[in-house]
């Protein structure tokens, strides 16, 4: 008989081996899992665009995002596309339960926190290792801390942002994948960053 489990596992813990990998010495790109996060797309029913951003504001503060944007608040709105956005969190305060007062009547709410994977990417070769991935322009001066797309990686549908910096002031990219494909992005992250070195680990802190 196969064995089974209803243990909630990563897509990437077959995959995900901490420790270095690649080029030996200093490595130049830092690849996180992030793990136990809650992540809700939020759309827009037809004509209620405005309400979305009402609801939004008197939720968060914050007015949903309308360009390719990533807005930290209470939680972390992220644009996905025209009249929609993701809801970045942790520990079940904007789950669908608890977003469905202020958003049920301007939206359709969809928790999506077990069908994507979100990896962060950083360090002094992360904008060389993302440039084979990727024909985003990703120089400071075009893609800013905030900045989003949904995109592409090698063929791949993601949603990307530049996070905050980390305190030695190197750059942080986001990137959330469909669970489904993570491991195949993951084993090409790893290929393409190889050449830099690669410091591998997995948190449950959002960066």
């Amino acid at each position: 008989m196969a064995e089974f489990s209803w243990d909630i596992r990563s897509p990437l813990h077959r995959a995900l081996v901490s420790g270095a990998y690649g080029a030996r010495g200093d490595a130049g790109v830092l690849l996180t899992e992030i793990r136990n996060f809650d992540l809700v797309q939020v759309m827009a029913r037809r004509g209620k665009a405005a309400d979305m951003a009402k609801a939004a504001k008197s939720r968060f503060g914050v007015a949903a995002p309308e360009t390719p944007n990533a807005i930290a608040a209470d939680a972390t709105l992220i644009w996905s596309g025209p009249d929609q956005f993701f809801i970045l969190s942790q520990g079940s305060r904007h789950g669908t339960g608890a977003l469905a007062p202020a958003f049920a009547a301007s939206t359709s709410l969809s928790d999506q926190s077990h069908a994507r994977v979100l990896i962060s990417i950083s360090g002094a070769k992360a904008r060389a290792m993302l440039a084979k991935l990727s024909s985003i322009d990703l120089h400071p001066d075009t893609f800013a801390v905030g900045a989003a797309a949904a995109t592409s990686m090698d063929h791949t549908s993601v949603t990307l942002w530049r996070g905050n910096d980390r305190a030695d002031g190197s750059a942080v990219f986001n990137v959330l994948v469909f669970a489904t494909f993570a491991e195949s992005l993951w084993h090409t992250m790893l290929d393409s960053a190889a050449e830099y070195g690669v410091n591998i680990e997995h948190s449950e802190e959002l960066t």
